[in-house]
Parts: C-alpha cells; sequence; structure tokens
C-alpha cells in the first residue's frame, strides 16, 4: 500500500539557521499525524513544505506516490 505522505531526511536552512533538520516520517492512509512542538520547533515550516508552498534545502516530499 502506497503511504499518503513519505518524506526522507527533510531539512530547511534559511541563511545560518536549521529550521527543520532531518525529518523521515511515513504516514499511511487511515493513519493520524500530529506535530507538536514549542514555539520556534520547526511545525510550520514542516507543513509548508509537505505543501509544496516551500522547497526543502535538501530531503525529499512524496505525497500518495507523487514527489513533491
Amino acid at each position: 500500500m502506497t503511504p499518503l505522505i513519505e518524506t526522507g531526511d527533510l531539512s530547511k536552512r534559511f541563511r545560518t539557521l536549521a529550521a527543520v533538520e532531518g525529518v523521515s516520517l511515513r504516514v499511511e492512509p487511515g493513519e493520524v499525524l500530529a506535530l507538536l512542538g514549542p514555539n520556534g520547533a520547526g511545525k510550520t515550516t514542516t507543513i509548508r513544505m509537505l505543501a509544496a508552498i516551500l522547497r526543502p534545502s535538501r530531503g525529499w516530499v512524496r505525497i500518495d506516490g507523487h514527489d513533491s
């Protein structure tokens, strides 16, 4: 079965700031994912990369088997 969301080594840098570093995850159909953390932890940046609003500095995203 194809995962709905899959990432590998997903990372985003803004100049010298590592906003997201090395996120790898796999969400199967029927699963629920929650991103929890304090302000500045990279939750919004991660979601923006999953939605193809931001391009990752490193790594990859696949949504329903399609490269994002």
